[in-house]
């Protein structure tokens, strides 16, 4: 039988794991993502389309933070996450105008 101790640090462990997994799998869904956008990117540049949406964003920003409230997550942390990213795919959207 083990000890407390060492029971805490076995769930330690395996929680630690899925963390690493969800880790891992966030970062190929973020690759997927970006690979999308590039071709966004790519598709309003050739037909002279501007970098932004602003009216796309905000229905975004809706979507997600009712998904987040779905899910129990924070929306104001779902809506600073999307924030996040679409800060850097305008970003992209604007080099690749260039």
């Amino acid at each position: 039988m083990l000890d407390p101790a060492s029971e805490a640090l076995g769930e330690l462990g395996r929680l630690r794991a899925s963390i690493d997994n969800i880790d891992a799998a966030l970062v190929h869904m973020l690759a997927e993502r970006f690979k999308c956008t590039q071709k966004v990117g790519v598709l309003k540049a050739t037909h002279d389309l501007p970098p932004a949406d602003p009216a796309r964003e905000e229905r975004q920003i809706a979507r997600l933070r009712a998904l987040a409230r779905d899910a129990d997550l924070d929306p104001d942390f779902a809506e600073k996450f999307l924030n996040f990213i679409v800060k850097d795919v305008i970003r992209h959207h604007e080099a690749i105008r260039r």
